[in-house]
């Protein structure tokens, strides 16, 4: 892999020096696209390129490399932004704005190193999430292995805390996810029947009256696959019910 850069700093012996340590970088490498000497220019550059990566000095004349990485926040596509600069001060306002990586002047080649090491793994991840989406599979992750599970297995998506419980036939999963992300996501498979769950459309079978020791009398729906019910809040029970009735 080679990672994309563009390189903002209003010192042009700076730019060249990185320029220069990036030029030793492997595994992975990096490829200079272009250079920027204040943020305009920089957002200037981005408007007609795609770059994976911008690295950039904080102290620059005009808009500094905070309002920089600020102003990178509102592209549809940013790039992961690693400061470079000889104040160590704004360190944590810069990983507030999301900053990947902090290195301070004068930059080591091993530091540097490290840093397109981040950036290519946020690459992979990033096209990892992608496929996962075009693939109509889920990632999970836990106790130190990924699993990709079909979506045409899931038979609802329940938050718990913070994490999501992924059912399918035979298991259960922990997704750490947002419910309200997956259901924007997946909303011709999945149809909300609480504020907490999501279910698939595919495997509603009857809605039926429930009583929840929580929420008390009511209504549920009845899955194949599973023998449980889910119960149905009163704000999505006539959306559960047009879904049963064109079953």
């Amino acid at each position: 892999m080679t990672v994309r850069v563009l390189l903002v700093d209003d010192e042009s012996l700076a730019r060249s020096r990185l320029k220069t340590l990036l030029g030793d970088c492997r595994q992975p490498a990096a490829q200079v696209l272009g250079e920027a000497a204040n943020a305009v220019q920089a957002i200037e550059f981005l408007q007609h390129h795609d770059v994976d990566a911008v690295l950039a000095d904080i102290h620059m004349p005009g808009a500094d490399g905070l309002m920089l990485a600020q102003a990178l926040r509102q592209l549809p596509h940013p790039p992961a932004v690693v400061f470079v600069t000889a104040y160590a001060q704004h360190a944590v306002q810069a990983f507030d704005l999301e900053a990947l990586d902090y290195l301070t002047k004068p930059v080591r080649l091993e530091r540097l190193q490290a840093a397109l090491q981040k950036i290519a793994r946020t690459l992979q991840q990033a096209q990892e999430t992608a496929t996962d989406v075009a693939e109509d599979v889920l990632l999970i992750q836990e106790r130190g292995r990924a699993e990709r599970v079909p979506l045409a297995q899931v038979l609802y998506l329940k938050a718990e805390l913070k994490y999501i419980t992924v059912r399918t036939a035979s298991h259960s999963y922990i997704l750490e996810a947002s419910l309200a992300e997956l259901e924007t996501r997946y909303a011709s498979r999945f149809i909300r029947i609480h504020r907490n769950a999501l279910v698939a459309r595919r495997a509603v079978r009857a809605l039926e009256k429930h009583h929840d020791p929580e929420e008390g009398d009511g209504w549920a729906v009845r899955l194949d696959g599973v023998a449980e019910s889910l119960f149905v809040s009163r704000r999505q029970l006539a959306a559960v019910r047009a879904l049963v009735s064109a079953v």
